[in-house]
């Protein structure tokens, strides 16, 4: 009897995967740098750097993204940023969405600023140009949310080092005094090049805590580290603790940073997303692809990463599709 339970048991969790949502990755590959997903009203909206514009797609399923309706949302001829547009992030703030993203001057990246759109009460509603949110070099911006209030996480410079900087959102389009946030003081955030850059907010468990990509992004050290709040003034570096890397290259996939989080559809599970390059000696440029991957948990209450799956592998969607 109890072997018939057994192989019954394993009959049904076939069958549950087979009868699931299945996906596998890459969910975009070229141009799937700096991605972003968020699920909400029964679809993905998916972002990644276009270096032109700022586009969004959606789809249903993980997997249709792949081929999900893409429509622009933002693009300008303006001089001080018309190029360069990396990482936008959507977030819904008091009803409704707002895109955070990177633009600058055509001739380099000395003009690299955040800027925000507003739009409405869904992600695919139109979006129009808000404004520069800090007036120096910055990239990379993400929402923080606290009880108190929500702030700005985004990549700055600071003694001549590329830091995370924290700033509170007085509103959604404007900000507050700009902390340095952390400093790349360890070794494995240093490879080509002291780098913090790429935040990305996770909760979960009471726990507060913010990823990050670590080394310079033309490497194959490119990588994530971990920030978790310790109960304090969330401006403080005091008030965190770092541990890393947590997420690094592996099966074939390097660089695997410049991350984002996302709920499944219903909202049991998280997901982590991020970019990667098949070129082992790292990448920083559109050859990037996006890959998705479920987050496990410790015992302790901290996230597992895993390591990034072999592109191609068939895997399970996410749960509620």
């Amino acid at each position: 009897m109890a072997s018939f339970l057994s192989a019954l048991v394993a009959l049904l969790s076939l069958l549950q995967f087979a009868t699931a949502a299945t996906y596998s990755n890459p969910i975009r590959s070229p141009d799937g740098s700096d991605p972003f997903i968020v699920y909400t009203g029964g679809y993905y909206y998916f972002l990644t750097t276009t270096w032109t514009d700022v586009e969004i797609t959606r789809a249903t399923t993980l997997e249709g993204l792949k081929t999900g309706t893409k429509k622009v949302v933002y693009s300008t001829s303006t001089a001080s940023r018309c190029c360069n547009v990396w990482s936008p992030e959507v977030h819904y703030i008091n009803g409704v969405w707002y895109i955070y993203y990177t633009a600058g001057i055509s001739a380099d990246l000395t003009g690299q600023r955040i800027n925000v759109l507003t739009g409405g009460a869904t992600p695919w509603d139109t979006f129009t140009y808000t404004g520069q949110l800090f007036g120096q070099w910055s990239i990379d911006a993400t929402v923080l949310r606290f009880t108190t209030g929500n702030y700005l996480v985004f990549s700055c410079m600071a003694n001549s080092q590329q830091c995370l900087c924290i700033a509170p959102l007085n509103t959604p389009t404007s900000l507050g005094t700009v902390e340095v946030l952390s400093y790349p003081t360890n070794a494995w955030e240093q490879v080509g090049a002291a780098v913090n850059e790429a935040p990305a907010a996770l909760y979960h468990g009471g726990k507060t805590m913010l990823t990050y990509s670590a080394s310079y992004c033309w490497t194959a050290s490119y990588q994530l580290g971990l920030l978790t709040w310790n109960g304090g003034d969330p401006m403080l570096r005091a008030s965190w603790v770092k541990t890393g890397p947590v997420f690094s290259s592996a099966n074939g996939n390097y660089g695997t940073g410049s991350n984002g989080f996302f709920t499944s559809p219903d909202g049991t599970q998280i997901w982590n997303v991020f970019n990667a390059d098949s070129n082992s000696a790292g990448a920083c440029d559109s050859t990037r692809y996006t890959m998705a991957e479920i987050v496990n948990w410790n015992s302790d209450g901290t996230p597992n990463f895993g390591t990034a799956p072999a592109k191609g592998t068939v895997l399970a969607g996410p749960s509620g599709e």
